[in-house]
């Protein structure tokens, strides 16, 4: 008979704890065991900048790895939302075995709630190197105006 010591490790523990009850309340989840480490697989969100000037405003979107073809922008009742798919490589791509696949791939949508100043009808959208740029104007009634002051 042998004696063996195991080393206590409480974050072990926790992250045991957490997959336990990730499972319970969400059967079939994103999280994943090989037996020896879960893996959290977040579903995929595009990651976006937003900015204004006088003009309007612009949305940048990070869109790596994703087709022109597979991306749609809308617009409607004061929200722009962008949508679409990352495809997944094919498991046998050019011979190759994948071993572990961490980047998220399939549907995405970001939605927008537009400013009371937004023109709706002056939306603009280019893709270039997997970056997705949407303008959005002002409408003009909304634009700062210089007003010239009369008198001495």
């Amino acid at each position: 008979m042998t004696n063996a010591l195991t080393r206590w490790n409480p974050l072990r523990e926790l992250e045991d704890f957490q997959n336990r009850v990730l499972s319970t309340f969400a059967p079939g989840s994103n999280y994943r065991s090989n037996g020896k480490e879960a893996l959290p697989m977040a579903e995929w969100s595009p990651l976006a900048d937003v900015a204004e000037d006088e003009k309007g405003y612009l949305i940048l979107a990070e869109l790596p790895e994703v087709e022109k073809k597979d991306v749609n922008v809308t617009v409607e009742s004061g929200t722009l939302m962008i949508s679409g798919e990352r495809k997944a490589p094919s498991p046998s791509a050019e011979g190759r075995k994948w071993h572990r696949v961490e980047r998220a791939y399939g549907t995405f949508a970001r939605s927008f709630g537009l400013p009371d100043d937004a023109d709706a009808e002056q939306v603009s959208a280019e893709f270039k190197n997997g970056m997705l740029a949407v303008r959005v104007a002002k409408r003009e009634s909304a634009r700062p105006k210089q007003i010239e002051i009369q008198g001495d």
